[in-house]
């Protein structure tokens, strides 16, 4: 550090410059000063990550599209990797893997001296005549503008073996590496957690339904999807939750599949608007209810308060309270504590996380802007439990001079023992996963 050089009094001797609070003093002080360092609490004091406009997203969204070349997709069936019809792209089921082939374009960037040197060549060129122009100008043609590259995104549901992800490294990764050597890249993703490159392709149509594909798991079952957007247009997805009517929400859309038992009608199904809900929001639920189902449906379009009773509420299993506003959507934060890195830190997880965020062997923040809980993993140490807790503390306080009309509570949860406060914060709240094989 040129400071430290700069601060040194040169009129003085060696050993002057020893004693007290010379250089040696210096790093000696900085030494104990970084024992002392045991805890990063920087993202605590950080700003919440504002959502992306929609105008944005649309257009990160459209030139992430505009790139794309080409997406082929296959699902492993059995012990091998098959073929996805492209009618079935951006339908996921949690106990499958996908993977999905991607080509972009990428630009060529030459270096300047290359472009002074076919400068020179093209004037040489133009001096020796007209065929000389006339080669100059091929040569340019030839010149590749535009080279590729593949990524090949590797999506596992969250109920789905790791055993996809293998038969993937072993079979297909060996022939596409083989196929384009040196312009492949692996970008491996679990349910909800997906690249927003990735999610980018399927233009906010990304439908998760629960179980096997093609296997007819209760399809005799109704089932309820959600749709929701979190921080980013480019972060919305569809997913299958539980058929209960207390999980409806003003503030969101959803779809409700009641299916018939008559062969040329195979059921009714609803796209649910609530009535804070979005604009776009709604126009995509319609969108997605006729690109889910086809004809053999019958389709309709409700408003909260318009339910017909016969099927919607039927289907539903009976109307019970749910909530009327998701004010939390505002204020959703998520944070890790954890010692992992040798001392103790705090990190922030991006708005959007998902329940497979929660750590096991750590502490988790969550602010929902009226309450923090403190979530404990069953394999949290002691001494992540007193520093989490004291950085509870630090938080609070500090969102109380940030935020003075919305002061926040103290909640501590145990894994498996969360409230609907709690988990209504995370899309699609389920069991939790059980680690996998």
């Amino acid at each position: 550090n040129w400071d430290d050089v700069l601060t040194v009094d040169y009129t003085r001797n060696a050993e002057s410059v020893l004693q007290g609070p010379g250089l040696t003093g210096k790093v000696k002080r900085d030494a104990e000063k970084k024992d002392q360092m045991k805890a990063d609490l920087t993202a605590l004091f950080l700003p919440r990550q504002p959502p992306m406009a929609l105008a944005e997203a649309e257009q990160l969204m459209e030139e992430w599209n505009e790139d794309l070349d080409g997406m082929e997709g296959f699902v492993l069936e059995g012990k091998k990797f098959a073929r996805l019809p492209e009618e079935e792209f951006g339908h996921f089921y949690t106990q499958d893997c996908y993977v999905f082939l991607c080509r972009y374009w990428v630009p060529v960037e030459y270096e300047e001296e290359e472009e002074k040197k076919e400068e020179k060549e093209e004037e040489k060129a133009g001096a020796e005549g007209k065929e000389g122009e006339e080669a100059a100008a091929e040569a340019e043609e030839k010149q590749p503008e535009e080279d590729f590259q593949c990524i090949v995104y590797f999506w596992q549901g969250r109920e789905a073996s790791n055993m996809g992800w293998l038969t993937f490294t072993f079979s297909l990764q060996k022939k596409f590496e083989s196929l384009f050597p040196g312009k492949l890249e692996v970008v491996r993703m679990t349910q909800q957690q997906e690249n927003p490159k990735f999610l980018s392709h399927f233009k906010r149509k990304f439908i998760i339904h629960r179980g096997k594909r093609k296997v007819a798991q209760a399809a005799q079952q109704p089932s309820l999807y959600q749709i929701r957007t979190n921080g980013s247009a480019l972060c919305t997805r569809c997913i299958q939750i539980n058929t209960d009517s207390s999980l409806l929400n003003s503030e969101f859309c959803f779809i409700l599949k009641v299916p018939f038992e008559s062969e040329d009608n195979q059921g009714i199904v609803y796209a649910w608007v609530g009535r804070a809900s979005d604009p776009d929001e709604a126009k995509l639920a319609e969108d997605i209810l006729n690109t889910m189902f086809d004809a053999s449906y019958s389709k309709q379009v409700i408003n909260e308060g318009e339910e017909p009773e016969n099927f919607f509420w039927v289907g539903i299993g009976a109307q019970k309270p749910y909530d009327d506003d998701a004010e939390y959507m505002k204020h959703t934060r998520l944070f890790r504590c954890s010692n992992e890195k040798g001392y103790f830190a705090v990190t922030e997880k991006c708005s959007d996380f998902c329940q497979d965020d929660l750590a096991d062997d750590d502490i988790m923040l969550l602010d929902n802007g009226q309450e923090v809980y403190m979530w404990v993993g069953t394999q949290t140490s002691q001494v992540e439990i007193k520093l989490s807790l004291k950085a509870c503390q630090v938080y609070i306080q500090h969102m109380r001079s940030k935020e003075h009309e919305q002061p926040r509570r103290l909640r501590l949860v145990r894994k498996g023992n969360e409230q609907h406060a709690f988990t209504r914060c995370f899309h699609a709240w389920s069991t939790f996963r059980k680690p996998l094989a």
